[in-house]
């Protein structure tokens, strides 16, 4: 009886613990001067900020989380361009390029096909994309100088809402 209790017992334990977490990250392009930024916040993805300096780099970077936009990275100057997901939407890849110590052009694309794509299309192309099946954009880090964004890299999770 204690036998079956200690099994049981190990059942209840093993079916409590949280699944995993299956992470990856796309390291970082760029020269990476200036200030650490990281967008990281509670929640899931559901929108992107960009704001670009005259058809050249990229300037500032805002993502939404839940209902929640972040401080800006870098600068919110001018008008951005933004795309809000739908439901049961994620970013599944960014890519763009990059030069001069710029982020030069940057794209989001969706997991229905949707995509943003900002700046100027000059420099060395970068593409990054989660490694694990189902992860989606978690939240980009990277550097910024105050004029634009000089690094940028990306973390994919996959998403659960459940605490």
């Amino acid at each position: 009886m204690v036998h079956l209790l200690l099994i049981l017992s190990g059942v209840t334990l093993g079916m409590a613990m949280p699944l995993p977490d299956y992470y990856s990250y796309s390291t970082a392009v760029g020269d990476g001067s200036g200030t650490e930024y990281s967008t990281a916040y509670d929640g899931r993805v559901t929108g992107i900020r960009v704001w670009e300096y005259n058809n050249a780099y990229i300037r500032g970077i805002q993502l939404r989380y839940d209902g929640n936009w972040t401080t800006p990275v870098c600068t919110s100057y001018g008008n951005p361009l933004e795309m809000t997901l739908r439901d049961n939407e994620s970013f599944i890849q960014v890519s763009g390029k990059y030069s001069n110590g710029y982020i030069y052009e940057i794209m989001f694309v969706t997991s229905r096909g949707r995509s943003l794509k900002v700046g100027l299309s000059y420099g060395t192309s970068f593409n990054f994309y989660p490694t694990n099946d189902g992860s989606q954009l978690r939240f980009l880090s990277g550097r910024q100088n105050g004029n634009g964004i000089t690094s940028i890299g990306a973390h994919w999770a996959v998403y659960s809402d459940i605490a």
